[in-house]
């Protein structure tokens, strides 16, 4: 990975990478890649797509109605309501 594409997925990960630390970065994320490159070399095609390393498939709890909070008690800690709901920092950008 070149220093630029490194730069680039900082950004989208909102990474604030130290310039003095961006080339030591670039090799481990190198080595990383190095790595599952060669994971790809492994031959699967006799491994089942669904295979799991355990028995159990699937196991969760059975949906049930239960009492929850009322729209009060659920806002009561927050520090930023309006209009009954909780407000948070915008990060969709509008433009």
């Amino acid at each position: 990975m070149d220093l630029s594409t490194l730069q680039k997925v900082a950004a989208l990960a909102r990474l604030d990478l130290p310039k003095d630390q961006l080339e030591e970065f670039r090799s481990q994320i190198s080595k990383i890649l190095e790595y599952v490159d060669q994971l790809n070399l492994i031959d699967t095609g006799d491994v089942d797509p669904d295979d799991f390393v355990h028995s159990q498939r699937n196991v969760v709890r059975s949906d049930e109605i239960s009492q929850s909070l009322s729209n009060e008690e659920a806002l009561a800690n927050s520090s930023r309501t309006r209009d009954g709901c909780f407000r948070v920092p915008q990060v969709v950008d509008q433009g």
